[in-house]
């Protein structure tokens, strides 16, 4: 971070902010204050004039809308017809500028995907589908196609299933209407990369449907940082550390993640969990205590009396809860892998962690399903589902802090892998 700013007052302006990470990104960037703004369309012209802020970032649906109320815009965000972010001059004059291009630019080149010669379609007709299409012609895409919502029928879409980048720049997906997604990938046969500039949750249902099928899929997450990143250049009128967007990513991927812990009953998961959630400063959630709030009924209960079936479809209701939170630490139910439509609830923000432990050593008092079995039966009927839920298995070392450590230490690495894997 850099010091030295610690008298400008910035922020962000949008309609509803209760999702963003822009506080966190920009607390890494620099030491002056940031402030979330929430305004009603009929306050935008007042704020701006206000000069309330010394500079701000922009977010839906004022890009285009603030344009009318500055003094000088910048060429690249003219000729997009979008502005981002604004920095009241020390001159009077209102500035405006574009950093979504290159945040666009750095997301596009870690997905690993070429656009050369490559037929796109961008979904969506705002601001940032402005700049998408401008920076994908700029890297010679064969042709860029702009599906907006009146276009997204059966029949506007038809004539392009050959396009082989896909798109997303509108809201659909974000949090926390999570797990809805603008289009299906069937239509979309030649599908090479999907690229969401949506970024909570961090897996959209379009890229969970990407990554399903195999293909290239980055969320808006980076472009987010990198955005910022520049934007703290108009800030401040300094350059920012060299590697600083890559090192920000991976602080917010690891503060933003869900850490989740799955396993057999028994296995330490509620335990070993709280301990990573202090040692983390976060929250900690039981998937079976919440499951008791939401329905009224413990999971032991309901098993039961509704039956093994009822209650894990009330499980998943707990779970689609659950995994639409984010920077928790979770412990699930020890059957919540054998309902495979848990894992992308579980996956969208989470880091998922198989506990494993002898299972000479599981209890089963108070565990119905546990006792009904041969736990043994039982863990060979769910070994293979938690290794396929997991990204990191970590063994019970019988010792709560010990295990906790480990634990914290595999997904640090885990998230610090996976952001400099793209």
């Amino acid at each position: 971070m850099k010091t030295g700013y610690s008298s400008l007052r910035c922020g962000l302006i949008g309609e509803h902010l209760g999702h963003s990470f822009s506080v966190m990104i920009h607390e890494l960037l620099g030491d002056y204050s940031f402030v979330l703004r929430e305004l009603a369309p009929s306050e935008l012209e007042a704020f701006v004039k206000s000069d309330e802020l010394d500079a701000y970032c922009v977010t839906i649906p004022y890009k285009k809308a603030v344009m009318p109320f500055l003094d000088v815009i910048s060429p690249e965000a003219q000729a997009i017809g979008a502005v981002n972010v604004v920095v009241n001059g020390k001159d009077g004059k209102r500035y405006g500028y574009n950093t979504d291009y290159f945040g666009f630019d750095y997301m596009v080149s870690r997905s690993g995907v070429s656009v050369e010669g490559k037929k796109a379609v961008v979904l969506g007709g705002g601001g940032a589908s402005a700049t998408a299409c401008a920076l994908l012609r700029d890297k010679g895409a064969k042709s860029v196609v702009v599906i907006d919502k009146d276009d997204n029928t059966p029949e506007g879409i038809a004539p392009h299933r050959d396009a082989e980048i896909i798109v997303n720049t509108t809201p659909v997906g974000m949090y926390p209407k999570n797990m809805i997604s603008p289009i299906s990938l069937d239509d979309f046969p030649d599908t090479q990369a999907v690229l969401d500039v949506v970024y909570n949750p961090a897996r959209t249902a379009l890229m969970l449907d990407a990554e399903r099928r195999g293909i290239a899929a980055v969320g808006g997450l980076s472009m987010l940082v990198a955005q910022a990143a520049k934007g703290f250049e108009h800030f401040t009128g300094d350059s920012r550390e060299e590697g600083i967007i890559g090192s920000v990513l991976a602080q917010i991927t690891a503060r933003s993640s869900n850490l989740i812990l799955v396993g057999m009953p028994g296995c330490g998961k509620s335990s070993v969990g709280a301990i990573i959630a202090d040692k983390l400063g976060r929250d900690f959630l039981d998937a079976d205590a919440e499951f008791e709030k939401m329905h009224s009924i413990t999971p032991a209960d309901a098993i039961r009396t509704l039956g093994e079936e009822k209650f894990r479809e009330m499980e998943t209701e707990t779970v689609a809860s659950l995994g639409k939170l984010s920077g928790k630490v979770i412990a699930t139910g020890g059957g919540v892998v054998t309902r495979e439509r848990n894992y992308p609830l579980l996956h969208q923000n989470g880091v998922i962690v198989f506990l494993e432990r002898d299972i000479s050593l599981l209890p089963t008092s108070n565990r119905p399903l546990s006792q009904g079995n041969s736990l043994e039966k039982l863990y060979n009927s769910r070994i293979d589902s938690y290794r396929r839920f997991a990204d990191i298995t970590v063994e019970s070392t019988g010792i709560i802090e010990k295990t906790a450590e480990l634990i914290i230490s595999a997904f640090l690495e885990f998230v610090n892998q996976e952001v400099s894997d793209k």
